[in-house]
């Protein structure tokens, strides 16, 4: 072993291991020797829903950007479940994500470099101590150390997972009659398959995946993965516009964290959704599909002529949407009573010609791209 190496954090080596462990030898074989209970399957599910999604739209989106503001009793639940996580304070988890957005694969400063393999990013970054404490660590979560939720939970952290961990499934195992049940369930499996489902998106999120948004960072979508972490899949999104409370923007993006957001929202518990206009995702959208194409393009000699129709095709697309969107950003400013019927239809006719200057956008990169396969 090399001597430069940051020495080994005992306990997170040991919690990942045994943690494991427990989930692929004790759980299937005491479900084997004794069986579980419907209860345990359910309190199971319950957990991870709870401790999963704490990370998502409490840890991520709610402390480490700020792309919404929550109700108190909202960041106790949510403060709750992140310890249930077990994925450190969220002081500390918020400071370490800040410093992972600011310096995005920066092989010594992003916390969790994509750059420096699968392994690393996924789970090595936390088996050394590659960013050991100091005075300086959590200067970019200064806001955060005002939060009373925030502090109390990052003050008495062992307390709190202990309590999250243990106390709690074994106290419902008591109740159902069945403790050890309840534990390894609710407890070890539970745990293992949070751990893992977040530990992907600093993985496979920024490897697997396509770039629709941007190409300055390694960041992916990937639908498959907002199955498994409530939503976090569309990496690519998030990376290049990351105080968006959303991360799948569409409507048929599968986003729980999204929507578990917009409903509280609709309850009083929530507030200052943050979005991306719609001009700037659109346009970052069509930018990428430029360059997609000018890539393709490059390759090929006799490909100026595409490039310039297509160049001259993009200028005239992005003039449509600037004008459709900022007309509707002029109407949105004005009151109900001051929009005519010409201004409704105005905004109509600018609509149509920006989707059908899409269309032919669209047309034209088929032909070019065929033309040339």
């Amino acid at each position: 072993m090399s001597d430069n190496k940051p020495r080994l954090i005992l306990v997170n080596n040991l919690l990942f291991a045994l943690t494991l462990l427990g989930a692929l030898v004790l759980v299937p074989l005491y479900g084997f020797l004794v069986g579980y209970q419907a209860e345990a399957l359910w309190v199971a599910l319950l957990f991870w829903l709870w401790s999963g999604i704490s990370i998502t739209a409490g840890y991520h989106r709610l402390w480490s950007h700020k792309a919404w503001q929550a109700h108190p009793v909202v960041q106790w639940l949510l403060a709750i479940g992140g310890a249930m996580a077990l994925q450190n304070s969220i002081l500390h988890w918020s400071s370490d994500h800040r410093r992972h957005h600011k310096h995005v694969d920066d092989n010594q400063r992003d916390p969790y470099s994509a750059g420096r393999g699968f392994w690393f990013s996924h789970i090595g970054w936390m088996l050394r101590e590659y960013q050991p404490l100091t005075e300086s660590t959590y200067n970019n979560v200064r806001d955060l150390q005002k939060n009373a939720v925030v502090m109390n939970q990052h003050n008495h952290y062992g307390k709190w997972v202990l309590a999250t961990n243990v106390g709690l499934p074994a106290l419902v195992g008591w109740f159902t009659g069945d403790v050890l049940g309840m534990l390894l369930l609710a407890g070890v499996l539970r745990l293992v398959l949070v751990h893992h489902g977040t530990f992907f998106i600093n993985s496979l999120a920024h490897i697997w995946g396509t770039q629709p948004f941007s190409d300055q960072h390694s960041s992916r979508d990937n639908g498959v993965l907002a199955l498994v972490t409530f939503g976090e899949g569309y990496h690519n999104f998030h990376h290049t516009f990351e105080y968006d409370y959303r991360n799948g923007i569409r409507w048929w993006h599968f986003d729980p964290t999204k929507w578990l957001i917009r409903g509280l929202e609709k309850l009083g518990l929530a507030k200052g959704l943050r979005r991306v206009p719609a001009d700037r995702i659109e346009s970052a959208r069509l930018a990428m599909q430029l360059k997609s194409s000018q890539r393709l393009l490059a390759d090929h000699h006799t490909a100026q002529e595409w490039l310039a129709k297509l160049e001259a095709e993009y200028d005239h697309l992005l003039s449509r949407l600037q004008a459709y969107y900022g007309e509707k950003q002029r109407q949105l400013k004005l009151h109900k009573h001051e929009l005519d019927r010409s201004a409704r239809q105005q905004l109509t006719e600018l609509h149509q010609a920006f989707e059908q200057q899409k269309r032919q956008w669209q047309s034209l990169r088929a032909q070019a791209h065929a033309q040339l396969a």
